[in-house]
């Protein structure tokens, strides 16, 4: 197999994964990862150009891979999603505290940071259908910002919460966010 077959970016995210089960992110070299994925550190870096890039990559394969968010239509189904992520977090501390920095990054341009929004937007169209466009996106970005991981990491750092906790603030943040006339529909 050539180098670049063993450098594909998911391979080697996936041994920077191995080695946080271990180390921190500061403590990973580009060298560590070549040498777990039995590629140069050229491959890497021709991969990663930055820390910052594999960080966001990172991050993002992270949350793809181990902590994915179910799919969800309903807010029922949204908070059931969240709740359940923010239990994943718990049981996979290192990994959670990776997505959470790399979620703070400036974007790299590598990937679309919307689609978590889209679907949050989409439905607030179904539970919120009175809800103009600026509102629910207002909405939307409150909303995503209370189910990601970098809540998750302040809440856990900053006052020791757990899964559980999260989860009562995270819902009592969405009850706050969406107007009364969605009541009926947060009881579903």
């Amino acid at each position: 197999m050539n180098d670049e077959a063993l450098g594909s970016t998911p391979s080697l995210l996936a041994g920077a994964a191995v080695l946080l089960r271990e180390r921190t992110f500061e403590d990973i070299s580009y060298a560590d990862i070549a040498d777990l994925a039995d590629v140069s550190e050229r491959t890497v870096y021709r991969r990663f150009p930055t820390r910052s890039h594999l960080l966001e990559a990172l991050a993002v394969w992270v949350e793809d891979e181990h902590l994915p968010l179910a799919a969800f239509h309903t807010l029922a189904e949204f908070r059931a999603a969240v709740h359940a992520r923010f239990r994943a977090y718990d049981a996979q501390p290192a990994l959670a505290f990776v997505a959470a920095r790399g979620a703070a990054l400036s974007p790299t341009g590598q990937r679309s940071a919307s689609v978590l929004t889209e679907a949050i937007v989409a439905m607030l169209a179904e539970t919120a259908p009175h809800l103009n466009r600026r509102d629910a996106l207002r909405a939307a970005a409150t909303l995503r910002s209370f189910a990601s991981a970098m809540y998750w990491a302040r809440l856990r750092t900053s006052f020791d919460a757990d899964a559980e906790t999260t989860a009562r603030l995270f819902d009592s943040a969405v009850d706050r966010v969406l107007p009364a006339a969605t009541g009926a529909a947060r009881a579903a």
